[in-house]
């Protein structure tokens, strides 16, 4: 029946449909009472409540503005549903009615005996007003909703029906059936949490004339790079299946389900199964997670004093304590009104101070812990002038609670030579008077230090990381220049400033006896020294022709700039992120493009770095005499260091290809290869694996992998949707990448793709008035994100620099345990 008329107002029979639901047993608890009493004529019906879920029913709606008879498709959904109610636990059992009647959905008293309703099919108009108001008034009530495949083509006309949906169908949808790739980002709702994160399955796929991403929380997306997404294609972030809490109910829709034979495979009931299991209200999933609304953004430090850097000094890298303080540092650039020296006469040349910060949540207010005087303020400018050396890294120790102790790596403006313009790096140990905050600078443990040349910039890296085992993990970059190499490998063997070469990558990253473009593996020690923990990539002892040739705190070479790294504790891998060069394009000569880089590392290795970059893709060896000359390609399974530069073993371990990387071009360019592995590096030639991916000026800034605390009672703590996500950002905002990513165990140590990305530009805010120029992240123990702004200048503060802290305020999972159906646990 499909009566079209005049309709009452929908608010003039909502509390009729409501109380028909509170005397079906659609609602109980909380939030039945907090609904206006019923009228006592519309109560009469009585639902006794039989064990397990068997009180539970689901409505089938299949109604359609066509003539004709049922299709298979409509048949196939009913039946599969049939059967998704009659498997499983006894307690998570329903019933399922099917009708074609839009009249149901006038009659109050009728529609209230249904948990959920689906729309198996769609098409057109095929609701009248008042059944649209009775639809409205259900899910006001507290109803369940799924919609299926075409239901998003229903009720074009209702604004309302498409807050329900989430995302309307555009004109450019493909027509016939494709396999493609389902990426299930959700591994803790129902729907989703069984199912392969790499769902590889057939289906007739929609695009959505708007992304409802941030709007909906979106628990899979279909990868358009495995099928052919046709002319109204969505791009890498192209949604399939989401559910939200709306207008009082609980809505669920998935673009999947177009073929006859979707209905037929386990996982695609598994995951209607799901998507009833929480709309019908026998469990309680979490569909808030990811819309954007739901988390919020605060600054927490305030612009400086003029003259004074009370708040913060040139963001360079945070840590959080047990109990909740955030310890942050500057690396040595001061504000415009501080002098700049950059005469190498001068004594002071490039004096700054490297300062410590401390944030206390309970008072909301910021104590400059400290300072140490650093090389690290000589501004920018041309090479051989700017300089990115200073107060680094900051780590504080497994017991910091009992003993207060905080491990800094810098450059102390006291060890340079100004002579050989050579400097001292150390990993230094502190002392904070926990009572009040404050830095005891006569404390200092010098655990470990190596020489730097500090003639020309740059790469420093800085971040540092604990493992489990009390293991301390400390980035350090290539010490090399970025000219000289026409922006390519930096392996150019020729300058050099009284003897120390400074644009050869050979000689540091490249070198298995220097300490530089590394991440060094130490254990801490209580008297101020350190062991060497086994599994380092060298034991110290190894020889090339007699005499050391190598050092045992190298845990990983071939790095370039590694600014932050990560180690996730639950598993002890670490992960890391460094910057790459500057050429902006691949060269058939010379090699590939910069390359930003982000790696999963599960044990020790060469990633690379001058040689290799990337999935393993060589660069041209250059020697001299002429340096301008190419030579062969570099082999990444049989890597020779044979600069004039080198000091360290000539036979390297072999490469090991990084998960992440990116170009302006695109991420993780790859290109054709010859009979000997070498990319063509054309760029009309090349294919983009990893397509969310892209750069242009480009700054890698790893982040943590988020672990979820069920234990904790912090309120603003982002939810278990995030559990295991590595998050990856760069230094700048606009296409560049600020993501969470999903890895595969089975090979992400030896290079393998991410399988799952998406977007967290949304809830990180870009922007000059947001988080424009990332720094670095971490969750702290209230399980909120921590982020360090660096500022809108370089080797400055500015009042743009500042400490962030991102909170999730969209409450818990849905519904509430006492709105739980009858009979469900």
């Amino acid at each position: 029946m499909r009566l079209r008329g005049l309709s009452r107002t929908r608010r003039g029979w909502a509390a009729a449909v409501a109380a028909g639901a509170v005397a079906a047993g659609l609602l109980s608890g909380p939030a039945a009472s907090a609904r206006p009493a019923p009228d006592p004529s519309l109560t009469t019906m009585s639902i006794k409540s039989p064990p397990g879920g068997a009180n539970v029913r689901v409505l089938i709606f299949y109604g359609s503005a066509a003539g004709g008879d049922e299709s298979p498709l409509v048949n196939a959904g009913i039946e599969a549903i049939e059967k998704i109610g009659l498997s499983g636990p006894l307690n998570q059992r329903f019933k399922v009615e099917a009708t074609d009647d839009a009249s149901v959905f006038t009659d109050e008293t009728e529609l209230g005996r249904y948990n959920a309703i689906v729309f198996p099919t769609g098409g057109g108009d095929v609701l009248d007003p008042e059944q649209e108001a009775g639809l409205e008034a259900y899910m006001e009530a507290g109803g369940g909703f799924v919609g299926l495949h075409d239901a998003a083509r229903a009720e074009p006309y209702s604004e309302w029906f498409t807050g329900l949906i989430g995302a309307r169908p555009a004109a450019g949808s493909p027509v016939g059936a494709q396999r493609a790739t389902v990426e299930v980002g959700d591994r803790s709702h129902p729907a989703t949490k069984d199912l392969p994160v790499q769902w590889k399955r057939p289906d007739r796929w929609l695009n959505w004339t708007k992304n409802p991403t941030g709007s909906v929380h979106t628990v899979a997306r279909v990868r358009e790079s495995t099928y052919q997404p046709g002319a109204g294609a969505n791009g890498w972030d192209h949604p399939v299946s989401w559910c939200r809490d709306y207008d009082g109910g609980r809505s669920f829709y998935t673009g999947m389900g177009g073929t006859v034979s979707s209905y037929d495979e386990t996982d695609f009931r598994a995951h209607l199964r799901g998507a009833l299991l929480w709309t019908t209200r026998l469990v309680r999933a979490d569909c808030k997670a990811t819309i954007t609304g739901h988390y919020t953004a605060k600054r927490l430090t305030r612009p400086n004093q003029p003259g004074q850097n009370d708040q913060i000094g040139e963001p360079h890298g945070l840590v959080t304590a047990p109990d909740g303080r955030v310890l942050y540092i500057g690396r040595g650039g001061a504000d415009s009104s501080q002098p700049v020296i950059t005469d190498w006469n001068n004594p002071d040349i490039g004096k700054g101070q490297g300062e410590i910060h401390v944030y206390d949540p309970k008072t909301e207010q910021v104590t400059r812990a400290g300072a140490l005087t650093v090389f690290g303020n000589k501004g920018g400018g041309d090479e051989l002038v700017k300089v990115e050396e200073g107060l680094l890294g900051i780590e504080l120790d497994p017991r910091f609670q009992e003993n207060g102790w905080v491990y800094l790596h810098w450059t102390p403006h006291s060890h340079i030579n100004r002579d050989t313009r050579m400097a001292e790096r150390r990993v230094s140990r502190f002392t904070l008077d926990l009572a009040t905050n404050k830095l005891d600078l006569g404390s200092e443990k010098v655990l470990l230090k190596w020489p730097v040349q500090i003639h020309s910039c740059c790469h420093a890296g800085g971040g540092m990381a604990w493992d489990s085992h009390g293991n301390l993990y400390i980035a350090t970059g290539d010490n090399n220049s970025s000219r000289f190499s026409d922006g390519y490998s930096g392996n150019n063997p020729q300058p050099n400033f009284k003897g120390v070469s400074f644009a050869d990558a050979r000689r540091t990253a490249g070198n298995t006896n220097n300490l530089n473009g590394k991440i060094l593996r130490i254990h801490p020690e209580p008297d101020g020294t350190y062991t060497l923990p086994e599994g380092n990539l060298f034991t110290g002892q190894e020889t090339d022709e007699g005499g050391g040739k190598t050092r045992g705190e190298i845990y990983v070479m071939g790095v370039r700039n590694p600014a932050r790294i990560f180690v996730d504790k639950s598993t002890d891998i670490l992960y890391a992120g460094w910057v790459g060069p500057d050429a902006g394009a691949p060269s058939p000569t010379w090699g590939p493009a910069k390359y930003d880089t982000f790696a999963v590392i599960t044990k020790a290795g060469n990633r690379g770095w001058p040689y290799c970059m990337g999935n393993k893709q060589p660069y041209r060896d250059r020697n001299l005499p002429d340096p301008t000359k190419p030579l062969g390609w570099y082999d990444c399974d049989r890597p020779k260091n044979e600069s004039p530069n080198n000091d360290g073993l000539v036979n390297l371990p072999p490469v090991t290809g990084n998960n992440i990387w990116y170009s302006p071009q695109g991420g993780a360019p790859d290109f054709p290869r010859d009979a000997n592995g070498v990319p063509s590096y054309q760029q009309a030639e090349s294919t983009y694996l990893l397509p969310w991916l892209k750069g242009g000026g480009q700054a890698a800034m790893n982040g943590p992998v988020y672990r979820y605390d069920p234990a904790s009672t912090s309120t603003t703590k982002w939810p278990a949707y995030w559990d295991g996500k590595w998050f990856v950002g760069d230094f700048y905002d606009a296409d560049q990448p600020r993501n969470a990513v999903i890895t595969d165990p089975r090979t992400h140590g030896e290079g393998g793709l991410p399988v799952h990305s998406e977007s967290l530009k949304k809830i990180v805010p870009v922007g000059n008035d947001g988080i424009k120029n990332l720094m670095d992240w971490r969750f702290g123990p209230d399980g909120a994100l921590y982020v360090l702004d660096y500022g809108r200048g370089f080797f400055t503060s500015d009042a743009k620099s500042a400490l962030w802290r991102i909170t999730y305020t969209g409450g818990g999972p849905t519904p509430a345990a006492g709105q739980l159906a009858r009979g469900a646990q």
